[in-house]
């Protein structure tokens, strides 16, 4: 492959990338990318404009970056950009940029802070920049802000890690000079997927903050904490910088000479800054690329031969065909199984951000509801006291005895225990009345206009049942033109 097909293999990727998001479908084949991890104000929003040379991601305190954010960044003689979600429009003001990934992020996620694995697709022409594909995560945060629901920091870790886990996903982690490496969140999430440092890339930020006498001389000439790919030092611009407009070409200026006057960074200037992270990156990724195309091509061909099989099978369907349709409601079942586990586990494709909803529902009653109504129960101490020395007395008889009988013990334990049953059985109707809701939430997929003449008539089907994880069987019972779903508890 010559130096042209190279460079074409970036923009291939991302086309397969594109035709993904494009039919709504997440990309199983696990292709080739680099996802961008790092902490609240670690500079990562910093490093992609760099890149970019123009001021388009959206800034402000708390999560700011709540949805994937897939930047595609294409040399090419013009400047604009472009989303997936706004075809044919050419976006000349980056400002326009910036507002619309605010929009498209709060008609997913809501303006509460919320998140969502849902991304957004951006490409970005310029003159500027090389080929090169970047997948921007949430920062990591710690504490909830706003309405953001109390497990906010676990929502973005799985997040972070349905991205990194992937062994074709390079990691380009962002740690602040002036943080301790040891604390680094980017780092340790790394190290939790790539224990030996082979596909992470170290990104070190705010090299011009640190304390007068410091520096970071040990963790860029890769001694310290060593990765295979080993890390690059830049110096991004402040907050005063970014709110007095400062040009990110005077910017990289600057930088440059940072690195080429200060006494610990100098002799590794050519190998530090911006230009040439984002050099780097390019080569990384291309030649990634190449190392795993044989294997994304060998899945490619496989899968294109599954769907030729199935392909040739719906070119002599008979919908009266009987296995036809014992086969499409056996599909029906497995893909309402997976929904139905999802949304009680919780690893759905998409959050709720407006309530809560299947298993975290049913956690709250048990969590919160039902020691709540164990609170409101009566107690009265004094005449607990007082049946329990009649147990006592009642069970000695006319003997004097020196220790409490066990007799006497389970007699109060179990009369206690009986007024349990009350507050024990409302949390089961509402654990039950929770299934029952995530069941017609389910069952929406199975109205579907393209699926239900399959199974519309099943006259000689009379039961089905799936046990799921959760311990829930769910029956689906034919009867005539609909299927009901009924819920027992295991």
């Amino acid at each position: 492959m010559g130096n042209r097909g190279m460079e074409e293999l970036i923009p291939l990727v991302n086309r397969l990338q594109d035709a993904f998001s494009a039919i709504g479908q997440t990309c199983d084949l696990d292709l080739p990318q680099i996802a961008v991890v790092g902490g609240q104000s670690s500079g990562k929003s910093s490093v992609l404009e760099n890149f970019v040379g123009r001021d388009f991601l959206p800034r402000g305190s708390g999560i700011v970056t709540r949805r994937p954010l897939i930047l595609q960044l294409i040399s090419s003689t013009s400047e604009h950009a472009e989303f997936l979600h706004c075809k044919g429009k050419k976006f000349t003001d980056f400002n326009d940029v910036r507002q619309e990934i605010k929009a498209e992020t709060d008609r997913v996620t809501g303006t509460n802070k919320g998140i969502s694995s849902i991304p957004i697709n951006l490409r970005v022409y310029s003159p500027n920049v090389l080929n090169l594909t970047l997948i921007d995560l949430p920062g990591i945060t710690k504490v909830p802000v706003g309405d953001q629901p109390p497990d906010i920091e676990y929502q973005i870790r799985d997040m972070i890690m349905q991205f990194i886990c992937r062994e074709n996903c390079l990691i380009l982690a962002v740690t602040p000079a002036n943080m301790d490496l040891a604390n680094s969140d980017a780092l340790k999430l790394a190290k939790d997927v790539d224990p030996q440092g082979h596909r992470t890339i170290g990104v070190i930020t705010k090299l011009d903050l640190m304390d007068k006498g410091t520096d970071v001389r040990d963790v860029l000439e890769n001694r310290l904490l060593p990765l295979r790919r080993g890390y690059v030092g830049v110096v991004n611009r402040s907050q005063k910088d970014i709110e007095g407009k400062k040009d990110i070409s005077a910017a990289l200026a600057a930088e440059r000479r940072f690195f080429k006057s200060h006494p610990a960074y100098r002799h590794m200037a050519d190998c530090m800054g911006t230009p040439y992270l984002q050099r780097l990156l390019n080569q990384q990724l291309t030649n990634h690329i190449c190392d795993t195309l044989p294997a994304l091509r060998s899945r490619l061909q496989g899968q294109l031969l599954s769907l030729d099989k199935e392909a040739e099978e719906y070119k002599c369907l008979n919908p009266d065909d009987p296995s036809r349709k014992t086969k499409a409601l056996m599909q029906l079942i497995q893909h309402f199984g997976l929904d139905f586990e999802k949304r009680i586990e919780g690893s759905g494709d998409q959050v709720d951000t407006v309530e809560l909803s299947g298993g975290a529902k049913i956690n709250r009653i048990f969590h919160e509801r039902f020691p709540f109504e164990l609170v409101k129960m009566e107690f009265d101490e004094k005449e607990l006291r007082r049946e329990i020395s009649y147990a006592i007395k009642n069970i000695h008889g006319i003997r004097t005895g020196l220790f409490t009988p066990d007799m006497a013990f389970e007699a109060i334990v179990k009369k206690q225990i009986v007024k349990l049953k009350g507050p024990c059985l409302k949390c089961v109707d509402m654990v039950i009345q929770e299934l029952i809701n995530t069941v017609q939430q389910c069952t929406s997929k199975v109205q579907h206009p393209l699926i239900h003449p399959f199974v519309s008539e099943w006259m000689y089907i009379d039961l089905y049942h799936v046990t799921l994880k959760t311990g829930v069987m769910i029956l689906l019972c034919n009867t005539g033109l609909t299927l009901h779903f009924i819920i027992y508890l295991n």
